[in-house]
């Protein structure tokens, strides 16, 4: 018998606890949607200016050279320019497009070139949840680089007009505001052997110091 009512009872409790549940339910129902990104998410500055173009000035210090046959080259410094551009992915990654007007001469011989580079870069940016405090002017970045050098030699012969090349990539990005960025920058650039007829194992590569500047839209 005791079994009974408590059933019963427990069939009386139903209607009072679905009619003590709809209140909830409505309320949950009128809650807002979720907003956009409010400013602090890993795309936020790449949101706004998702594309850079921007021109570099390269000094170049070409690496010297000894063969087995004892034949050296001698690296000097050359001055050249480069065109940039790029797509931010994220705040923190780009992928940037180079076309480098190539320009190296060692004692007796030089190497005219146009080089086209693709670049993966990583950026230090500080996370944008403290941006609400602070505002990062000085950007740390780090990457590397693949790309194709059509080159013709002065006062020599090379056999492969066409050779791979790769680079390795740093600097120090100054933003002035959000549209114009100063860029400092390294790289050091490897391309592998036009072979030359005078030195055939010399693989042309530089210390290149970067000085130009970005534009975001």
């Amino acid at each position: 018998m005791k079994v009974k009512y408590l059933l019963a009872s427990a069939l009386c409790l139903i209607p009072g606890i679905a009619a003590a549940a709809i209140p909830y339910r409505a309320q949950q129902n009128r809650m807002p949607a979720p907003t956009a990104p409010d400013g602090r998410d890993a795309e936020a500055f790449a949101r706004n200016r998702r594309f850079y173009v921007g021109g570099m000035y390269d000094f170049s210090m070409w690496q010297s050279r000894t063969d087995e046959n004892d034949i050296h080259a001698g690296g000097k410094n050359t001055s050249s320019f480069e065109a940039v551009a790029g797509i931010r992915i994220y705040d923190t990654f780009r992928v940037e497009a180079n076309y480098v007007r190539t320009r190296a001469k060692w004692n007796g011989f030089s190497l005219d070139g146009n080089t086209g580079f693709i670049n993966a870069i990583i950026d230090a940016r500080i996370d944008n949840l403290y941006r609400l405090f602070y505002r990062q002017r000085l950007v740390p970045y780090v990457g590397a680089g693949a790309g194709l050098s059509w080159n013709k030699a002065n006062d020599a012969h090379i056999d492969n007009k066409i050779t791979p090349a790769v680079a390795a990539i740093a600097g120090l990005g100054v933003e002035m505001g959000d549209i114009f960025t100063v860029d400092l920058g390294y790289r050091y650039m490897y391309m592998f052997t036009p072979k030359f007829d005078n030195i055939s194992d010399l693989a042309p590569s530089a210390h290149q110091f970067r000085v130009g500047a970005r534009v975001n839209f």
